[in-house]
């Protein structure tokens, strides 16, 4: 196995994750990962998936924001997740 010296750690991090969750990993590797993660700081269940507001505050929000805006001008995207979009952007103020 290979060092993390001069790697990024949310990378190197997001693939031990990966390797825990990867039904083909035998257990001994996995427990190893889960080693590694601890070692780092970060723990498995700190995971960050979904684009949901809720998780805008660990995301850019810059790049948040304008996803929504492209969601209100998509004319393939529901009503509904444009009403969604437009009370999101509302509530940061970014309409």
């Amino acid at each position: 196995m290979s060092s993390s010296a001069g790697k990024n750690p949310s990378n190197v991090a997001g693939g031990l994750k990966a390797a825990i969750h990867n039904p083909n990993v035998s257990e001994e590797a996995k427990e190893s990962a889960k080693a590694r993660l601890e070692e780092m700081g970060t723990g498995v269940e700190s995971t960050t998936s979904g684009s949901d507001a809720g998780d805008a505050g660990l995301k850019n929000e810059g790049n948040v924001i304008g996803g929504y805006k492209a969601t209100l001008k998509n004319p393939n995207v529901s009503d509904e997740a444009k009403q969604h979009a437009e009370q999101v952007l509302r509530d940061k103020d970014a309409i």
